[in-house]
């Protein structure tokens, strides 16, 4: 029996949803109406206008703690919860239709992607959005234009080096780095 929940539902769930689902179009469209709240989020310079934004896109509360530095990007926002005392750069990416969670004390430098979302590798299916939640634990510091994968845990304390290319999930308290990324050591 074919699924008929929500695609976003689905999506959040980790599904694998064809772009010919009968509800493809509600993601294009839910993207837009994204776009038109980061817009005018992206234009402030008012920190508390930007929360109340950000608070709007996400759907979910945002901590008077949390500060971020525009323009960021984001192609839903109902998928991303951000723990407490957060901070984000400038020119993050956030894809998050499969889940993206920051939990309290983390740090994002400039450029990062965060990209829960991807497609089959194999060609005939490809024209399919696959997801995988990514989850950022506490006390984390994600480098300048590093690159989270779908599906990706990054552990308490870590340290994603600049420039790296998360494709697994990394343990609490050690720092990885390069592409695809390894472990260079621990954190003591």
């Amino acid at each position: 029996m074919k699924d008929i929940t929500d695609i976003f539902h689905r999506l959040r769930n980790g599904q694998t949803v064809s772009f010919q689902d009968p509800e493809a179009y509600k993601l294009r469209a839910a993207s837009f109406a994204t776009k038109k709240l980061l817009n005018t989020m992206n234009n402030s310079a008012d920190p508390s206008e930007i929360r109340v934004l950000l608070r709007e896109i996400t759907g979910s509360e945002i901590d008077e703690s949390v500060a971020v530095f525009t323009p960021l990007y984001i192609n839903y926002g109902k998928h991303t919860k951000i723990g407490k005392n957060v901070f984000i750069n400038f020119d993050c990416v956030f894809l998050d239709l499969g889940g993206i969670t920051i939990e309290d004390n983390v740090q994002i430098a400039p450029k990062v992607s965060l990209l829960s979302e991807g497609h089959p590798l194999n060609p005939k299916e490809r024209s399919s959005l696959m997801v995988g939640h990514i989850l950022i634990k506490k006390n984390a510091w994600i480098g300048a234009n590093a690159t989270i994968l779908p599906g990706v845990t990054i552990g308490e304390n870590a340290v994603v080096a600049a420039g790296a290319v998360v494709s697994k999930d990394v343990p609490d308290n050690t720092i990885v780095g390069g592409v695809p990324a390894k472990i260079i050591k621990g954190i003591e």
